[in-house]
């Protein structure tokens, strides 16, 4: 009798070229499994843009309880060209996270060797921090709304709620991680109190009650412009970086120019308490569909960052250490028809590559190189 740990996988492959990525991070992922010892059940899951086109349908009730009843979801890219922008990001994606109450987006900047940054003078040395968002609330909450609608006297009200339950639980994740994480030990917290004064004094009155329980961690505030600048000047200065939804939404942006662009950004959308949902940043391509020349990497990495939510660390830390091989040795550039393999091949470099390392200390020293 097989009695190795299975986890059940949620697969939602999505649009344009998010079935194509999907692949490939499932064949990365199965192959860290099979060497680490433990088993994925895989349930795919239509829905996207094509499935809405058919049915009408986003995200019925039924599936939400299926879906919050996996260990992870694995979600590749919604949007479709002949969908009305909203429909698909409101009725699934911000569905999932206030269902699931995936009340962390988590978003890990590094720079790997390999990959160029349009920083001047940037290495992966000076690149490499998380960026923690809270999820759920703020300007994403959907409170508001418009009087007078379509006359000249129209006015549109669109609220930013924080609540202080919200707020702490956010910050706390970012203090654990910070922690757990082990590096420069330095949280800082980016918001704009000289002008939000309300929401943010909550944030920054929360972030120092919190701080007062984790003397190991040093705490900094900056606003969230002052961010964007040195983000682009310094940014080995971070470490980890909490915020609000909208100003977490901007700045992960360009966080991922930075690292090298949205082929190689991954994040997680997390419950500590609950399944999370794992995802490349970057949209559904839809021009490349089909014609197997999407870089897969970001999709890798996203499977890479399930199973460190999951607690296999060794499997994540495989698979980190087979994309910085593929990264460093074999492409030739990250761009869609260049890269000078097909995706499906990127994603057997990758197995390869894992399949020749033998231990979780092999694959350390892989990653620090």
């Amino acid at each position: 009798m097989d009695t190795k740990k299975q986890y059940q996988i949620a697969v939602i492959p999505g649009d344009g070229t998010g079935p194509e990525v999907v692949a490939e991070g499932i064949k990365v992922l199965q192959q860290a499994a099979k060497q680490c010892g433990f088993a994925l059940s895989l349930t795919e899951y239509p829905f996207g843009g094509a499935h809405y086109r058919e049915t009408g349908e986003t995200l019925p009730e039924d599936a939400l309880a299926s879906l919050a009843a996996a260990d992870a979801i694995y979600l590749g890219a919604i949007g479709h060209p002949e969908v009305k922008p909203g429909i698909l990001e409101k009725g699934i994606l911000l569905a999932l996270r206030f269902h699931l109450d995936l009340y962390v987006n988590l978003r890990p900047v590094k720079l790997y060797e390999g990959v160029e940054t349009p920083l001047k003078g940037k290495t992966p040395k000076d690149i490499d921090f998380v960026v923690v968002r809270e999820n759920t609330e703020g300007l994403y909450a959907g409170a508001g709304g418009w009087l007078k609608r379509g006359t000249a006297d129209e006015v549109a009200v669109q609220e930013s709620i924080n609540t202080r339950k919200g707020v702490e639980r956010c910050i706390r994740f970012a203090f654990e991680y910070c922690r757990k994480r082990n590096q420069k030990k330095k949280l800082t917290l980016c918001g704009k109190t000289n002008v939000l004064t309300y929401a943010f004094d909550l944030w920054e009155r929360t972030f120092a009650e919190v701080a007062a329980e984790y003397p190991d961690i040093e705490t900094d505030y900056a606003h969230v412009d002052a961010i964007c600048m040195w983000m682009v000047k310094n940014p080995e200065w971070f470490d980890v970086i909490v915020t609000d939804n909208m100003f977490g939404d901007i700045i992960t942006d360009l966080a991922a120019m930075i690292q090298g662009g949205m082929g190689v950004a991954a994040g997680g959308n997390i419950n500590p308490a609950g399944v999370s949902m794992f995802e490349p940043i970057g949209g559904s391509a839809p021009k490349y569909t089909g014609k197997g020349v999407i870089n897969p990497i970001a999709a890798i990495s996203a499977a890479q960052l399930l199973l460190e939510t999951l607690g296999e660390d060794r499997a994540a830390a495989m698979i980190e250490a087979g994309v910085i091989k593929v990264l460093k040795h074999d492409l030739k550039s990250l761009s869609a028809g260049r890269m000078g393999y097909s995706t499906s091949e990127v994603g057997d470099l990758v197995v390869q590559h894992i399949e020749t390392i033998e231990s979780a200390d092999t694959a350390e020293k892989i990653r620090s190189r």
